[in-house]
């Protein structure tokens, strides 16, 4: 009852992908041109965005849309900004030994924009400030051009916010290629963030099992939400906040749980009327074939229910629904109460939109600042401390048959305060 929508990770997918990564390692800038001409169906002679380029297009945005981009980054940065954490102090884990844990920027990381014909500066923040935050030396972002040939001004605000210049035109798993090794335009990097179709979601997962090449923030499967609504639910909310996850694609599910038969069938019946109303109901009516919609005993089992699937997003329009925290074992973002739809943590709430997909939330954590960080172990032994500790180094490692760890403190020990 709970099987996703199967993805379309076939063979031919795979070969075509890796055939385009191989072509970008090879030809570099021309390549992307030629992927670029072919899947977009424009040409892009230089895929760098200039700062002329930049300033014109922020110069014509719409005043509100700037408004809503400056709010919503306020907001994000808000809630990013709490996970810095204090710098980590010296451990003293025995005397004479001392431990720390430093805490890095990634030194180059990629964000992947979703553009083109529907143009996401909601990512570009998502992923844009906690880059920012986390101070990271160099930022690349790119993104697919328009039928024009240009991006989407939406993004190019967003991404000023974000303190991001280096942009480039290009998208699909030629952008996550070009990333990953690099071009003549630009050194590859070391980690690569952000959403996209079954093709960079595929690139990005070939690129990151190259030894030592890149990293990746998640593999990103189709978006999905899961309602968990009481009969107190208002069927009109469950049935928008079903939709709003159902327009993303066709290939998306929405699921939801309910210990009321009564409000179940009346969430069907709104879902129904609503869909006619929408713009994107053509998408939504093939996404709704994955639906489901399950009458359980009681809230906790559906909470078990939920466990298991372990959503994306999970909404809880239930009484009281903040009790239930404690039960929730896997989610990649809670909403709870009948005012807090999905399309809040989207945009503007704060929280980041970059989640765990098809069953990940059970292992991996939403994006947020610690993504765009590493951590280094530091440890400093004094003479005194390497002798309260030797003993116990010399025992472990001859019990494991590592005769010159051992005598790496052995020898030590011997040669006195040299």
């Amino acid at each position: 009852m709970l099987k996703r929508p199967a993805l379309e990770q076939d063979d031919l997918l795979q070969k075509q992908v890796a055939e385009i990564i191989e072509a970008v390692r090879l030809r570099g800038d021309v390549a992307v041109s030629e992927f670029t001409k072919r899947f977009d169906g424009v040409e892009v002679d230089d895929p760098w965005v200039s700062p002329m380029e930049i300033d014109s297009a922020i110069t014509g945005l719409d005043s509100k849309i700037k408004v809503a981009i400056d709010i919503a980054y306020s907001q994000i940065k808000a809630f990013h900004t709490a996970q810095i954490q204090p710098e980590p102090e010296v451990i003293e884990t025995t005397v004479g030994v001392k431990c720390t844990l430093r805490v890095q920027a990634m030194e180059a990381v990629g964000l992947y924009v979703p553009g083109g014909a529907t143009p996401l500066p909601s990512t570009a923040l998502m992923l844009g400030v906690p880059a920012q935050l986390a101070g990271c030396p160099r930022t690349i972002m790119v993104t697919p051009p328009n039928q024009q040939g240009g991006i989407a001004p939406e993004i190019l605000y967003a991404a000023f916010k974000c303190g991001i210049t280096d942009i480039y035109k290009m998208g699909g798993a030629q952008a996550i290629a070009a990333l990953a090794y690099g071009t003549e335009s630009y050194d590859g990097v070391d980690k690569v963030y952000g959403p996209g179709n079954r093709y960079v979601t595929a690139a990005k997962q070939q690129v990151s099992q190259v030894p030592g090449l890149v990293a990746i923030d998640m593999p990103a499967g189709p978006s999905e939400v899961l309602v968990i609504a009481d009969k107190n639910a208002n069927p009109t909310f469950v049935a928008i906040d079903l939709l709003s996850q159902a327009e993303h694609g066709p290939d998306s599910q929405v699921v939801l749980l309910s210990d009321s038969e009564a409000l179940i069938k009346a969430v069907m019946i709104e879902v129904s009327r609503l869909t006619k109303i929408l713009e994107r109901r053509l998408i939504i009516a093939k996404s709704l074939a994955h639906a489901r919609y399950i009458l359980v005993d009681s809230i906790d089992e559906a909470i078990q229910v939920s466990n298991s699937y372990a959503p994306e997003h999970l909404i809880m329009q239930v009484d009281e629904s903040s009790q239930y925290l404690d039960e929730i074992k896997n989610a990649g973002s809670i909403f709870l109460g009948p005012w807090t739809p999905e399309s809040a943590g989207d945009y503007a709430s704060g929280t980041n939109h970059v989640l765990p997909t098809y069953g990940a939330a059970r292992f991996t954590s939403s994006l947020g600042l610690t993504d765009f960080q590493k951590r280094c172990t530091i440890q400093e032994i004094s003479r005194e401390g390497l002798e309260n500790l030797g003993s116990t180094i010399m025992t472990l490692a001859a019990s494991e048959g590592l005769t010159a760890h051992e005598q790496a403190v052995a020898l030590r020990l011997k040669a006195g305060d040299k």
